[in-house]
């Protein structure tokens, strides 16, 4: 079995995730992995568990709270799935 590092269940349905820089973790749900692993939304503080937004490496949960903290750099971006801030 395998312990959970958010909350300490010792669960034999433990799952292990790796992120891109090579760390392990260990969670016994998603839950626990939101709570430890998701970004913050930098305008508004909710965990951003969908796509969320990216403006000059900053974090957000949506367009709009994008377009309220950046300003300019922001003032483009639109809720789409797939579009990339050129």
């Amino acid at each position: 079995m395998a312990v959970c590092e958010t909350c300490g269940n010792d669960y034999w349905l433990a799952f292990e995730v790796k992120t891109i820089s090579g760390d392990r973790h260990v969670f016994d749900s998603f839950e626990c992995a939101i709570q430890r692993l998701a970004p913050i939304c930098e305008h508004c503080g909710v965990k951003v568990v969908g796509h969320g937004v990216e403006v000059a490496g900053r974090f957000f949960c949506c367009a709009h709270c994008a377009r309220a903290t950046t300003g300019a750099e922001g003032a483009a971006i639109t809720d789409t799935v797939g579009a990339h801030p050129g």
